[in-house]
């Protein structure tokens, strides 16, 4: 009885480790006007991440794993910079709002 506990546990804690978790998506706004981004998704649906004060970060969001565009609108400004990545499995993205002369976007990837 004590084997098989042993290896039902074993198997619980491998396919706890092994699982994969969807990859998700935040903003951080480095400029001095408040931000609102949209994402469009691999599946074609979008998110909107609004609000985003100047010098602030977002919550993340689960999204699906593939092609992503995300499109910032930053209030007072006429640029609307876009960027391309590519989420995956197991993934944080920050979508970064760049400050500088013009608005431009990068992308952070950190493990979960």
């Amino acid at each position: 009885m004590k084997k098989l506990a042993a290896f039902l546990l074993g198997v619980i804690l491998l396919t706890t480790a092994c699982s994969t978790k969807p990859p998700s998506v935040r903003v951080q706004n480095l400029r001095t006007n408040k931000a609102n981004v949209q994402i469009k998704l691999a599946n074609s649906n979008t998110i909107n991440i609004n609000d985003v004060n100047a010098g602030a970060t977002s919550s993340y969001q689960e999204i699906v794993k593939g092609s992503s565009m995300a499109t910032a609108v930053i209030q007072n400004e006429k640029d609307t910079p876009s960027i391309i990545f590519t989420a995956d499995d197991d993934k944080n993205y920050t979508v970064v709002i760049q400050s500088g002369t013009t608005a431009t976007l990068k992308v952070d990837v950190t493990d979960k």
